[in-house]
């Protein structure tokens, strides 16, 4: 099976991921997309993330009516903080069976010559970018390269720190969660500190 890897802290999981995460699913030859939560980012300060529990259960919360789009603790049981070549590996010891991909936007691409690793993950992995609006140029020397597959999704906005900072201060951002998401956000009085 193809599958595609949606990594994200998801902090939370918001209408755009999921636009995304179905997008990939239904137009392209990935079979499955795993949302696979993040628990320490190298390069976000892990003193901003909802417990990692939290939101995992916030991705089955929003995945569940999608039966192409899993949720993935994976990242949980490898030491922290993880590189992204590091799952790879371990997915790859574990689902022999699978192949895996990589699902990242225009803004990542552009840094992955930074990432640990990143020639081997090239030569092993396609890669799919989906679209960002960004001010900055392309990444030229992989803009061609066989393992890119650049998706025709559509352009979404929203950011996951756009919708904390308007949760602290009491703004209505309802519409950009799936209901249950935004219940269960609601219900535990998430990031209105």
């Amino acid at each position: 099976m193809k599958i595609g890897l949606y990594f994200g802290t998801f902090n939370p999981i918001h209408v755009g991921h999921l636009i995304i995460a179905n997008h990939l699913a239904e137009y392209s030859d990935l079979e499955q997309i795993w949302m696979v939560v993040t628990p320490h980012n190298p390069h976000k300060q892990k003193n901003t993330l909802l417990d990692d529990y939290h939101r995992l259960h916030l991705v089955r919360l929003a995945t569940e009516e999608y039966p192409k789009i899993k949720p993935s603790d994976i990242e949980f049981k490898l030491p922290q903080p993880n590189y992204t070549v590091n799952t790879l590996a371990h997915l790859k010891d574990n689902y022999p069976q699978h192949e895996f991909s990589l699902i990242m936007g225009e803004d990542n691409l552009k840094s992955l010559h930074k990432w640990k690793n990143h020639d081997y993950i090239l030569e092993n992995h396609d890669i799919y970018i989906y679209p960002r609006i960004s001010e900055e140029g392309e990444n030229l020397d992989l803009k061609n390269h066989p393992r890119i597959h650049k998706v025709d999704a559509p352009i979404v906005e929203i950011s996951s720190t756009f919708i904390r900072e308007n949760i602290k201060n009491k703004k209505n951002i309802r519409p950009l969660l799936s209901e249950k998401v935004w219940e269960y956000v609601d219900h535990n009085n998430f990031y209105k500190k």
